[in-house]
């Protein structure tokens, strides 16, 4: 088994050993019908944003509106995804002096706690694996709206924000200072099964 294939092996086992909350119905992220997003934007010298995004990711979350509390999630990024709509410079974020991702093929995040501040906001805390790092991080999330689809199946979607530095997770490339950090969103539809 080569490398690759045995940190998706170990990382799915993860995901599958997590506890379940025992009312929280499992959702789907609907990745076929592309609608779930990862993206980010990072300032270009102070003067403009570069946005781009990870087209090849996964997960499941568990969610049930009668405890919240009970949410959980776990999202799985092929690093060498990324596309800011410029091949060059994305060939250049693959490389060892950025993401590495021959070294690093995944980030991950794996939920802890869904803390709801409002009806509709709560702050999603997990940890953030990324660049062979792990911290934990709060996510803003807002949830979208849940119910039924035209196909007869049950749906819900949220939305989120975070931000990071690239420092925090060892990418170390100098950069202009207003490049340090990096803005994180994602909006993920689920389908439940």
């Amino acid at each position: 088994m080569q490398l690759k294939e045995t940190i998706i092996v170990i990382i799915l086992g993860i995901f599958i050993s997590l506890p379940l909350k025992v009312n929280a119905a499992e959702y789907k992220l609907d990745i076929e019908g592309t609608h779930a997003f990862i993206q980010f934007k990072i300032q270009h010298l102070g003067y403009s944003w570069i946005i781009g995004q990870f087209n090849k990711f996964d997960g499941k979350l568990k969610y049930d509106n009668s405890d919240e509390e009970a949410s959980e999630i776990s999202i799985i990024i092929d690093t060498a995804s990324i596309d800011t709509n410029h091949k060059l410079r994305d060939k250049h974020l693959r490389d060892d002096k950025f993401l590495d991702v021959k070294k690093y093929p995944h980030a991950t995040f794996i939920s802890k706690k869904y803390k709801p501040t409002s009806s509709e906001v709560a702050i999603l805390t997990g940890d953030f694996t990324f660049h062979g790092v792990t911290k934990s991080i709060d996510i803003e999330v807002r949830k979208m709206g849940e119910g039924k689809d035209p196909w007869g199946g049950d749906r819900v979607g949220f939305e989120g924000t975070t931000k990071f530095t690239l420092k925090d997770y060892k990418i170390e490339k100098k950069l202009s200072p207003a490049s340090a950090e990096v803005e994180l969103y994602f909006t993920l539809e689920g389908i439940k099964q």
